[in-house]
């Protein structure tokens, strides 16, 4: 039970505080998990034609004088598309997003276990220091994520809502603190892996 030095009503606001911090971090981690996978596949769509076109002007251009024109003329657009995506710089934005997503996700467990855990047995003090810490970490990871897109935010509401983020222990309980899933490693227990199909 908390010692003395609680009040119930502190500890309530707290815990309504800390609820909101769960919400917001797993919309805000799902969507830069989301986001993430819409880099990937940026990368590839322009990636894998501009080194298929890239190949085809070699084999034209080798393969007779009269391909030299179609030859050239693929040349320029795989290099078009080369300049592009070196500009989008996908593989490094889908970094940069996966790792918000994550930091998201450990700030999600980190406010869960707080507040299942660590907050019934704390006093007042203990637990508003608690909770300022973890509102640094989430001012921390909101600075440094980019926004993401319209579309991976409705993918992300998406998911939330048909339950793809929650543990199968977590189904039967009330709270918000579903999780989302780690993309990046297969040996984090998640309901949801790393799925293309999502």
């Amino acid at each position: 039970m908390p010692d003395q030095t609680t009040k119930p009503h502190v500890h309530r606001a707290i815990i309504l505080e800390l609820k909101r911090i769960e919400e917001s971090a797993l919309y805000s981690g799902e969507s830069q998990f989301e986001q993430a996978k819409l880099w990937r596949g940026i990368n590839l769509m322009l990636g894998a034609p501009a080194a298929a076109l890239a190949a085809i002007a070699g084999a034209t251009a080798l393969a007779s004088t009269s391909g030299r024109l179609a030859a050239g003329i693929i040349a320029l657009v795989a290099a078009g598309l080369g300049a592009v995506a070196t500009t989008l710089n996908a593989p490094h934005r889908s970094k940069e997003s996966q790792d918000s997503g994550n930091a998201y996700l450990a700030l999600l467990s980190d406010c869960r276990i707080t507040r299942t855990i660590e907050l019934p047995t704390s006093s007042d003090a203990g637990a508003q220091a608690a909770l300022a810490t973890l509102r640094s970490q989430q001012d921390a990871i909101n600075r440094k994520a980019t926004p993401p897109s319209f579309y991976a935010y409705w993918r992300a509401k998406r998911n939330i809502e048909r339950g793809r983020q929650t543990y199968e222990v977590d189904r039967k309980e009330t709270h918000p603190s579903a999780h989302v899933a780690n993309r990046e490693g297969s040996e984090h227990p998640s309901p949801r892996r790393n799925d293309p199909c999502a």
